[in-house]
């Protein structure tokens, strides 16, 4: 059994921004391999479905990105699924729009989401992170920048990562996170 979370904020004000890339791929995992619908459940909107012949759970939080973790504990305690079988997709501001890089465990890089999913579980879960690109300044300009649209040029480039995540996923659920972190590095370094 796995459990998948797509990180981003709820709201019609949300959608289609930077910080909502997991949003936008638990939606379009979900479509894929034709999941349930989602329902509200755990402080957020959970789908079932099945992956590579395994049991997965889509999950996107509707807490707001910095209480994720809360939702995440619920239906990982509920589902009894370890760390090491959640994957949590969420953007990243460190990367440029394009990249896509996924790792065991490691540190929040700042994004509050991660943050909160790390103090609910540990650190110890598998992350894809999709890249957003940085603005130039700091502080309101790196709130103003996650929470801003794509350009046309970078929402395509998102699209393409996103499906790319969509089209290897099951490599993650059934052969683990060296296996997938291998086949996604060979299709950035494309």
């Amino acid at each position: 059994m796995f459990l998948i979370v797509g990180l981003g904020n709820p709201g019609a004000e949300y959608a289609g921004t930077r910080h909502n890339v997991g949003f936008m791929a638990a939606d379009a995992l979900a479509e894929h391999y034709k999941f349930g619908p989602f329902r509200a459940k755990f402080d957020g909107l959970i789908a079932e479905g099945t992956i590579g012949g395994e049991k997965v759970y889509l999950l996107k939080p509707q807490t707001y990105m910095n209480l994720s973790g809360n939702s995440v504990v619920k239906a990982a305690g509920f589902y009894k699924i370890l760390p090491q079988n959640i994957a949590v997709i969420h953007d990243d501001m460190d990367l440029p729009v394009g990249k896509i890089r996924v790792k065991l465990g490691g540190g929040s890089g700042g994004h509050n989401g991660i943050k909160s999913i790390d103090a609910a579980i540990s650190a110890n879960y598998n992350r894809i992170r999709i890249g957003v690109g940085h603005p130039a300044g700091c502080g309101e300009d790196v709130v103003h920048h996650v929470l801003s649209r794509f350009s046309k040029a970078d929402a395509d480039a998102v699209v393409r990562d996103i499906n790319i995540v969509v089209d290897t996923i099951e490599i993650l659920i059934t052969k683990g996170i060296a296996e997938y972190s291998n086949k996604i590095g060979m299709l950035m370094n494309k």
